[in-house]
């Protein structure tokens, strides 16, 4: 990237008008999320309508639930890597910048050599964990530990994407998802329904897919002009900023694995509903999905706005960032309601013709979408003061909010009212809780109240 084009993007995200600067950052985040989904869903659509629903409860939620439990840990720790990419990005300094991209990369190797390690040995003993039906257990282990074999072009396209996105650049990382879930459709298409390798083809698919778009982004950036350009002999770790950002990564690592714990602790009571159960479980997660996607990918590009405005000493543009931020999580979270509401009676077929599948997945959705309202203001304050820097008690309110009070209520209400409506409002219940416990924190505990109530210059 030239100086000037730097430039530009820097001025536009420091200076422009501010909510089509977030849509900017945030529709191409939006849409790459998208089609990252698109991988397990595809997985789960054509083993679900292809093999059956036992292929399907094992693709689905309980393999999501393990997959998410070992890599959204480094996703989310990537995220402390980027604040800094986009602070120092912010604030000109080219030569950190540089020394960011190598020390993430090196990271980003060392752990996924460990991750295959313990994934493809740990993750089957936490499946018996979990409960998972035996009928199922060979296909969700097989499944599980193809998917962590090939985890290392998964977690060098993260980092990647990552570090273009830290700099304001969120298209070419959409256009590598959409050429992955591309050849993703096709190989499931191979090995699933012609070569009939049923579950195993779907994950074999899912890594020869994540592995094309790590070469993409690696070519990207090798090839770079800008302060972020990879140099391949040059991948190193700088311990300084190394311990920066593990500082600002590590908590958004921990609460994002208090939802998976949470998360886990409930698919394994939704383990013991059954198949049927399981398989409408899986499903909906996929419909659900869309909202997390959407709501997710506004907190990026909120933490991209905020990080180099901070990083800029734009403090107008913090405070007013955070009021337009709220007012689209509202916009998105409403649209995404009407629609899912509106297509509850579809939406099911694509993963399943079964009756009682699509019965007990409509019940759940009618449940938990219409509360979905109580959420969003989690993901906009955590990613606002992650943008600046304060990523610590965060993580803790998310610990006692979600994680605590969901399994605090599998063991309790769910306990003595053992239904699987009463297992799925732990869902909004644990949104209401740490909803009002980040208003309090943002609103006058945290240095966000610094900005937020400074006098406007107009």
């Amino acid at each position: 990237m030239t100086i000037t084009k730097r430039s530009k993007i820097l001025n536009e995200i420091t200076n422009g008008p501010i909510i089509p600067q977030i849509l900017i950052l945030f529709f191409p985040v939006l849409l790459g999320t998208l089609f990252q989904q698109l991988y397990n869903t595809t997985d789960a659509a054509i083993v679900g309508r292809f093999v059956g629903k036992n292929a399907l409860a094992a693709v689905g939620g309980t393999t999501s639930m393990v997959i998410g439990l070992f890599i959204g840990f480094f996703v989310s720790l990537s995220s402390g890597f980027a604040v800094i990419i986009a602070q120092r990005y912010g604030a000109g300094d080219d030569e950190a910048v540089n020394e960011c991209v190598h020390t993430s990369f090196a990271f980003s190797l060392i752990i996924g050599i460990l991750l295959t390690i313990v994934g493809t040995t740990l993750a089957p003993k936490i499946l018996l964990l979990m409960n998972v039906p035996t009928e199922i257990l060979p296909d969700t282990t097989a499944y599980i530990r193809i998917y962590f074999i090939g985890i290392i072009p998964n977690l060098i396209y993260n980092i990647g994407a990552a570090i273009l996105r830290a700099i304001g650049d969120t298209v070419r990382p959409l256009f590598f998802l959409i050429f992955g879930c591309i050849c993703n459709i096709i190989l499931d298409s191979i090995f699933v329904i012609l070569l009939k390798y049923g579950v195993r083809g779907a994950a074999i698919a899912t890594i020869l897919s994540q592995a094309l778009t790590s070469l993409m982004v690696l070519a990207v950036l090798s090839t770079s002009k800008g302060s972020y350009r990879l140099s391949i002999g040059k991948i190193h770790l700088n311990m300084l900023f190394l311990k920066k950002m593990v500082y600002l990564g590590m908590p958004a690592g921990f609460q994002n694995n208090m939802f998976n714990i949470a998360n886990i602790t409930i698919q394994s009571a939704v383990n013991n509903f059954g198949t049927e159960s399981m398989a409408a479980w899986a499903a909906y997660g996929k419909i659900d999905s869309i909202f997390w996607m959407s709501i997710q990918a506004l907190g990026i590009a909120v933490t991209t706005f905020i990080g180099q405005n901070y990083g800029a000493g734009k403090k107008e543009r913090i405070k007013q960032g955070t009021v337009k931020s709220i007012f689209l999580a509202v916009m998105i979270t409403l649209i995404i309601m009407f629609c899912i509401l509106s297509l509850r009676n579809y939406v099911f077929l694509i993963f399943t013709n079964d009756e009682n599948v699509i019965k007990i997945g409509i019940g759940i959705l009618m449940t938990i979408v219409p509360l979905y309202l109580t959420y969003f203001l989690i993901e906009i304050f955590s990613s606002i003061l992650r943008g600046l820097g304060d990523t610590l008690i965060p993580m803790l309110l998310t610990a006692l909010g979600i994680c605590v009070f969901r399994v605090i209520w599998v063991f309790t209400a769910v306990k003595h009212y053992n239904t699987l409506h009463t297992l799925v409002m732990a869902y909004p219940l644990s949104w209401i809780i740490t909803s009002i416990l980040f208003i309090i924190y943002s609103l006058f505990l945290s240095r966000l109240k610094n900005f937020l109530f400074i006098k406007s210059n107009s």
